[in-house]
């Protein structure tokens, strides 16, 4: 896809008493839009959800990614560490992003997916279940679904849980989680020989391919656009 056929924009997102910045990439025509929901101590300058996004977007999906954290928040974090597993305002932050997508001219048409890392996964999760009636996909990257607690049962949206084959206790989380939850199609995938991080070469790759097929099957127009 020509890079003239993409809009972008940089996007400020209302939350309680402040704002949250994000990318928003939407190619032309969008199939759907995935909403990023960074990992602890991450942003949405996140190299690896940048790699994904561009896939994504390669694919014909748009992309916003966020900072879940406004600049004063990420100060403080920076120094305490506490905020960034705050999981039940980091989703709140995400279920804000979704609403916004519904009134913004260039997203509002558009299906959503959402797309976790790490503490995001759990963040996504529970945006996922706040929202059933938007949120038509969830892909986590060697996430933290566990941290979302009673939540999990409540996710309708079809979810995919990619975790690095080197990341024992986090396999057993990532499967633990998914036998909780109840949604039509729960799929736990392992990436050989990656680590949490998936820094070896070839995982992050696989991992950008598995979740473009999984948006390209559950990522429908919205019925608006039908």
């Amino acid at each position: 896809m020509n890079s003239d056929d993409r809009r972008t924009a940089s996007v400020y997102i209302p939350v309680r008493g402040a704002a949250i910045e994000g990318d928003l990439v939407v190619p032309a025509p969008a199939a759907g839009l995935v909403i990023f929901a960074h990992g602890s101590g991450s942003s949405r300058f996140s190299r690896r959800n940048r790699a994904v996004a561009e896939v994504l977007i390669a694919g014909g999906f748009a992309t916003l990614l966020l900072d879940l954290l406004t600049r004063a928040e990420e100060a403080m974090d920076t120094s305490t560490g506490t905020v960034r597993f705050d999981i039940e305002m980091l989703s709140s932050r995400v279920i804000a992003a979704i609403d916004w997508a519904a009134s913004h001219p260039l997203t509002a048409n558009l299906s959503i997916g959402c797309f976790g890392a790490s503490t995001g996964a759990a963040a996504a999760l529970m945006a996922a279940a706040a929202r059933p009636q938007r949120v038509q996909a969830v892909i986590s990257r060697g996430g933290r679904p566990d941290l979302a607690g009673d939540a999990l049962s409540e996710v309708k949206a079809p979810t995919l849980l990619i975790v690095g084959g080197r990341d024992e206790p986090v396999i057993e989380l990532n499967e633990s989680a998914r036998k909780r939850m109840r949604a039509a199609r729960t799929q736990t995938t392992i990436v050989p020989g990656a680590s949490h991080l998936f820094e070896e070469p070839g995982t992050l790759e696989a991992v950008a391919r598995l979740a473009l097929e999984w948006c390209q099957l559950y990522l429908r127009p919205a019925p608006s656009q039908s």
